[in-house]
């Protein structure tokens, strides 16, 4: 008979594979794992200043749109449904794709090695981010480990697909299958039309998060502030999870900075009773304090009644040959299962 205690070291060496985690990504994930920009120093823009960040002031300017450029997307959306700015819209597009597509990874272990690394082929990341940096962190370490499903809601500059072979792979290559050049799904969609069908690499993300929010053991935002321009994604994501009051097992998880209140109001749809969390800091998270065993802690404290230690100190400031060999035991306990 197992004690009451769930402790470390059972959870290292006994993973179960029966439920998994989503995890939503928005902009403030990607500021939280590169406050100082990527490994040249280029920044990650926020909506506030994104026209600057991503040099597009001289070229609004000239075409007669002046400060203050706060409003990026309702500047792209008033510019998009104009016939007579078709050109600029295009320049637009362009610069925007050149700017995330020349974002660099850091040499060294970042918050998204972290993450990727701490999740399992089950579970899931889903992100509305543009940059390349998760598909890149997911790369780097594939050979250590497979890691869980991504998924990219808005489109993102690492990636390609193939509209016959329904292919998704590296930005650059060629389908494997029939050869023809994979394309580029887009980024930019004006406010009012925020339609996620009218792509279909798109849709077919969101589809698969579909599935996966039904059968989610646990869910977790990270940085994702549910604008209000982003209201047909919202209920896409309602209408997945479902009715929360159905939730009676499931967790919530929040990583983000803003209020406490903010944070509950915002994300009140997707929580049942006081079955949620909330962090300021990715390391505080479920995911860093039960890595790889996210939903088997969940499980033990809420389905068996058993106390969960609180978890481990995951290694922020180390190599990645520290951070592999620390994660090993855990991923050995995998292929044994």
């Amino acid at each position: 008979m197992s004690s009451n205690v769930f402790t470390v070291q059972e959870e290292i060496e006994n993973p179960t594979p029966k439920h998994h985690h989503v995890v939503i990504l928005g902009a403030g994930a990607s500021l939280a794992a590169f406050p100082n920009g990527d490994r040249n120093g280029q920044k990650l823009p926020v909506i506030k200043n994104f026209v600057d960040v991503v040099g597009l002031t001289e070229l609004l300017s000239s075409n007669g749109i002046n400060p203050p450029h706060e409003d990026f997307e309702g500047i792209y959306s008033d510019i998009a449904v104009d016939a007579s700015k078709t050109a600029l819209r295009n320049e637009i597009e362009q610069r925007v794709y050149d700017y995330f597509s020349s974002l660099r990874l850091p040499d060294t272990p970042t918050l998204y090695d972290h993450l990727i690394l701490s999740l399992r082929p089950k579970d899931i990341i889903a992100t509305f981010n543009w940059d390349p940096f998760l598909w890149n962190a997911a790369a780097r370490n594939r050979h250590f480990c497979t890691p869980p499903d991504l998924l990219f809601l808005h489109g993102n500059v690492a990636i390609g697909h193939c509209p016959d072979c329904k292919i998704v792979l590296c930005r650059g290559h060629d389908c494997p299958q029939c050869g023809h050049t994979l394309v580029a799904s887009p980024l930019l969609y004006p406010v009012k039309q925020k339609n996620y069908q009218s792509d279909p690499a798109i849709a077919a993300h969101w589809r698969t998060l579909a599935s996966a929010l039904r059968s989610a053991w646990t869910i977790t935002f990270f940085g994702y502030g549910a604008p209000k321009t982003d209201v047909e994604a919202i209920e896409l994501l309602k209408n997945a999870w479902g009715n929360p009051e159905k939730r009676l097992l499931e967790e919530t998880e929040i990583i983000d900075i803003r209020p406490k209140d903010d944070l509950t109001a915002t994300w009140n749809p997707f929580i049942h009773s006081h079955h949620y969390g909330i962090h300021g800091s990715f390391y505080d998270s479920n995911i860093a304090k039960h890595p790889r065993r996210s939903c088997e802690a969940l499980w033990e404290r809420v389905a068996q009644a058993r106390f969960v230690e609180g978890g481990v100190d995951f290694p922020k400031n180390t190599s990645f040959e520290s951070l592999h060999n620390w994660l090993a035991p855990r991923i050995a306990a995998e292929h044994r299962t």
